[in-house]
């Protein structure tokens, strides 16, 4: 349920973005931050939440952000203004940063070592599951309104019913989260001995070693180093190199522009002359696209091997993202694209995100998780993500401006990040496959 709400509260917003430079009459930059101010707030969360986690516990922690996705919901569907619009965006981004970090966590320290790998895949495939339901509960609450954002339904606008739907989910996850046992390893560090044996039996079997497994869960934690930032420092350019390459997966993932076709997929297919119902319909189309390349990924992530997985997925995104920069490269007719022109955009927006899905979606997560030695990996993987979580703003912020000034130069841009990602990987990013953890030395 926390990734199922990453991905939904991430990119419920699609529904309201045209619909909120209506109602609030402002212009593509305002409406830029106001979209991506939530990434703040993801920053912080996720930035925090381990420590967080550390000190009160992993399952007050979801209930935590379950309350932060209610209250941000509600708060988003009935805005007196677009300041408080934006500030209830902050909540919403604070919860979607601490469910990213604290529901691996949790899924790594309770799964039974045979099914770590299975179970944590999880988590990504419930964040995909959340963009497609989100963006079919929109086109639903649209088709509902008569086709019109700002058409009437219960009471308020038709964007507003869409952000204020995640309460259900938001509700769902914090009762949930009531049913489910504390981390055994949270329990230990607390010194509650027993309630960790008895979740340890619950969870493993019977059958196993408790004695063993508790003390095996006690060395592994005495024994672990406490990475911190001056780790990561050294090299000629701040950081030592590994760290440079774990923040420039990070950033390519984010700069080839994958957020654009989440956030803001309706806009560009509106601005092009497509119908806000057909634009509505086809943020579904490609949420399930992101799916098929999620799964995809998750069956041959182990099996080809990480590095060709992306650079195969470079080379598709770098044919759709140019196909995409052509097609916008046409005068619109009536306000539309030629048709030829029209079929061949959609057609390469599906593509890119399906190869964008079926690699660095997947694999770079699975880079930075196995490529940093034991020593700075906590610490390493904070830089990483912290690096996406800004790149991602980057994108999110200049999107509406850039494509007010230049439609099709901004695929440009994005194509051109693409490329540029082939050359960093067959030169700077090394094979994980098959290594241990301590190998990564």
């Amino acid at each position: 349920m926390g990734g199922f709400l990453f991905g939904y509260d991430s990119s419920v917003i699609n529904g309201a973005v045209e619909a909120i430079r209506d109602r609030y009459d402002v212009g593509s930059a305002a409406l830029a931050q106001v979209i991506a101010i939530a990434l703040i707030g993801c920053a912080i969360g996720a930035a925090t939440a381990g420590r967080i986690a550390d000190r009160i516990g992993r399952i007050r922690c979801m209930q935590i952000a379950a309350v932060l996705f209610t209250v941000s919901a509600v708060g988003s569907a009935l805005p007196f203004a677009l300041w408080d619009l934006a500030f209830w965006r902050v909540i919403g981004g604070f919860a979607i940063g601490m469910a990213s970090v604290i529901g691996p966590a949790y899924i790594a320290e309770v799964a039974p070592p045979a099914y770590r790998g299975r179970l944590g895949s999880f988590q990504q495939a419930a964040i995909v599951v959340g963009i497609a339901v989100s963006q079919l509960v929109n086109w639903g609450l649209l088709n509902a309104a008569g086709g019109d954002q700002r058409g009437k339904l219960m009471g308020l606008e038709a964007w507003q019913v869409m952000l204020g739907v995640m309460v259900v989910p938001a509700v769902l996850y914090g009762l949930l989260s009531f049913a489910i046992p504390e981390s055994p390893r949270f329990l230990l560090s607390v010194g509650k001995r027993e309630r960790a044996r008895e979740i340890l039996a619950e969870v493993e079997g019977k059958d196993v070693d408790l004695d063993a497994r508790v003390a095996e869960i006690e060395h592994a934690m005495k024994s672990e180093h406490k990475s911190s930032f001056k780790d990561l420092l050294g090299g000629s350019f701040f950081f030592k190199p590994i760290v440079w390459i774990g923040i420039g997966l990070s950033v390519f993932q984010q700069f080839v522009g994958i957020n654009v076709a989440f956030y803001y997929s309706s806009t560009l297919w509106q601005s092009v002359g497509v119908d806000p119902s057909d634009s509505f319909f086809y943020s579904f189309t490609t949420s399930i696209i992101n799916i098929v390349g999620t799964v995809i990924a998750m069956i041959f992530v182990d099996r080809v091997g990480r590095k060709p997985l992306a650079l195969i997925g470079s080379v598709g995104m770098v044919i759709g993202l140019a196909l995409e920069a052509w097609a916008f490269s046409y005068h619109l007719v009536d306000g539309k694209l030629p048709s030829t022109q029209g079929w061949v955009a959609l057609i390469a927006a599906h593509l890119f995100v399906l190869f964008f899905a079926l690699s660095w979606g997947v694999v770079v997560w699975v880079f930075l998780g196995e490529m940093f030695p034991n020593k700075l990996r906590a610490a390493a993987l904070g830089v990483a993500a912290a690096a996406q979580w800004i790149a991602n703003w980057a994108i999110t912020a200049s999107f509406p401006s850039l494509a007010d000034w230049n439609l099709s130069g901004t695929y440009v841009i994005y194509t051109i990040f693409a490329a540029l990602s082939i050359p960093f990987v067959l030169k700077f990013v090394k094979e994980t496959k098959g290594k241990s953890l301590e190998e990564m030395g």
